[in-house]
């Protein structure tokens, strides 16, 4: 097989980059490795950023999302038993977010390429990539029990931090710095509407909390817990238990969580990483293949999709000008949006969270710093900008 692009992985990252590049007439190819049912129904982010809405509204994807999506344009947060909530749109000058599952947005973008858009493998095993420093590098997989090979312009990597992409990059030149936090989150999908209209993040002597939902009728549910946690240990009445008192305000002492089944229930360990360079040769890394950030910060797909319109963007470029002015620069202009997003998260996450070796003191600093959130605008309209989404490129 031959292409232009070829696209290893299709998750958000990779199905965005063959929409945006069809949109472009730039052939490509993508290749996953696992199932249509598997990859439809694969778990991750639900919050979007203002910049994410807009590319998929610009890319032809967004009816479904604005139909069905939730926009906010607020958080609460809590703590010390308080309850502050930051406008976002007000803070930002009309920027919100949007409550709508990666599963969902995987879904969209998968109906439209299989419909009117360029050759999407399924069941396709990459194992090899080769030629990351020839003009036309290749992609080898098995695919119906054959072993096949995709020659291309270049390579694009979205098969995340264990995928095959990665190894393309010679270690001699790849640089990983990453940072393991001392907790988990245990998360719950329960059948229960939210009893709160935006999403809660909460500080409290027993740990972090986390209030979200995925529908008007599912709530999403996190609770900061220690790392190794099995969740067998937590049955579903200790969750609910443990959660209405991490959200508990003395304003109001009757405020519980409505309960309903909890249909799933998962262990999340807190880590950061982000590998340098994102660019070898003609071999280009996207998404959780470059970088996996901390979800506080709820960062993870809009980073993603951040990197494939900046590749978007420089391949279109090259195409129109015969300039590789942009796609020199893909590393360096990505890597500035990705560090400022990981301080952003890993911010977040030391100011809520319950470090299990903190002293009296960093607690007192943790608290200072949310009642500066809720006194100062300055301090909350940096969130906010963050939060909300900072350019792209």
């Amino acid at each position: 097989m031959d292409t232009t692009v070829g696209i290893v992985g299709g998750g958000p990252a990779g199905l965005l980059l063959a929409r945006l590049l069809r949109n472009a007439g730039i052939a490509s190819v993508t290749l996953e490795s696992r199932d249509r049912g598997y990859v439809e129904s694969r778990q991750g982010a639900g919050i979007l950023e203002q910049g994410t809405v807009d590319a998929l509204r610009s890319a032809g994807v967004g009816e479904r999302m604005d139909r069905e999506g939730m926009a906010h344009d607020g958080i609460e947060l809590r703590f010390d038993r308080r309850a502050h909530r930051l406008d976002l749109a007000a803070l930002t000058g009309g920027r919100s977010v949007m409550v709508y599952p990666q599963a969902e947005v995987v879904k969209d973008l998968i109906a439209r390429q299989l419909s009117q858009g360029d050759p999407l493998l399924f069941d396709a095993e990459v194992f090899a990539v080769e030629g990351a420093d020839t003009d036309r590098p290749v992609v080898r997989f098995v695919h119906e029990g054959r072993e096949q090979t995709l020659s291309c312009d270049c390579v694009v990597g979205c098969d995340g931090f264990r995928g095959v992409t990665r190894s393309a990059v010679p270690e001699a030149v790849r640089t990983t710095y990453e940072r393991v936090h001392p907790y988990s989150w245990l998360g719950i999908l329960a059948e229960a509407p939210p009893v709160y209209d935006e999403l809660i993040y909460a500080h409290s002597d027993r740990g972090f909390a986390l209030a979200g939902m995925r529908s008007a009728m599912v709530s999403s549910l996190c609770l900061q817990v220690p790392n190794g946690t099995d969740p067998a240990d937590w049955p579903d009445d200790r969750v609910w238990d443990e959660l209405d008192a991490r959200f508990a305000l003395d304003s109001d002492p009757g405020w519980k969580l409505r309960r309903g089944p909890v249909v799933a229930k998962t262990v999340l360990p807190m880590r950061s990483s982000v590998t340098e360079p994102m660019r070898y040769g003609r071999v280009f890394l996207a998404g959780d293949a470059a970088h996996v950030v901390s979800p506080t910060g709820a960062k993870g797909l809009d980073l993603a999709v951040s990197d494939v319109i900046t590749l978007a963007r420089a391949l279109i470029h090259e195409q129109n000008t015969g300039s590789a002015e942009l796609l020199d620069a893909y590393s360096d202009t990505c890597l500035r949006r990705v560090w400022r997003a990981e301080h952003f998260s890993y911010s977040m996450t030391t100011m809520l969270h319950t470090d299990p070796a903190r002293s009296a003191f960093e607690t007192r600093l943790q608290l200072a710093q949310l009642n500066r959130l809720a006194t100062s605008r300055h301090a909350a309209a940096d969130l906010a900008d963050n939060y909300t989404g900072l350019p792209i490129g």
